[in-house]
């Protein structure tokens, strides 16, 4: 029951992040966002992955964006909106690699290489080391889900950069 209240606010923010147009109220819906799927990675055990969701990006691109909106210059006290509206080229390209990256990751076959499977043995005698089999699976299955974010994380840099710069003295 739980999952499904958190997969909805997750849902529900994220979709009001991507409608709205005032910046800010798209950086705390964000935050909602971010939090939520942290608490699906609570409820599935993956507590390592939720510890990280919280640290990277609720604590620093959200920290980072939230600042750069907050200290961006603002024009007779309105508030900073974005001005692009195009949304349908947005859920189009997404969409194409959404079904490219599906697709590229379900003929790449991971699972059956034979050093992974050697990896699955016990590390640590009669214990099992999380970590280790975390690395593994971040080099081998999920690299490039791992490479996705780390890029998504660099456009957050980037983009809150890019706000909290001045634009008359550029």
């Amino acid at each position: 029951m739980l999952f499904y209240i958190f997969a909805a606010v997750a849902v529900l923010s994220g979709a009001y992040m991507v409608l709205t147009r005032n910046l800010l109220y798209a950086g705390f819906s964000l935050l909602l966002t971010l939090l939520s799927i942290a608490a699906i990675y609570v409820l599935l055990f993956a507590d390592f992955v939720a510890v990280t969701q919280l640290m990277v990006y609720v604590g620093g691109v959200l920290v980072l964006i939230l600042f750069g909106i907050m200290l961006s210059s603002r024009v007779h006290d309105k508030s900073v909106m974005s001005e692009n509206t195009n949304v349908g080229w947005g859920i189009s390209i997404s969409l194409l690699t959404l079904i490219g990256l599906s697709y590229t990751i379900w003929q790449a076959g991971f699972s059956s290489l034979p050093w992974i499977q050697q990896a699955d043995t016990n590390v640590l005698g009669g214990q099992k080391s999380t970590v280790h089999l975390i690395g593994i699976k971040l080099m081998t299955d999920f690299v490039l889900p791992f490479e996705i974010a780390s890029l998504l994380l660099l456009i957050a840099l980037m983009g809150a950069a890019y706000i909290a710069t001045d634009k008359e003295k550029v």
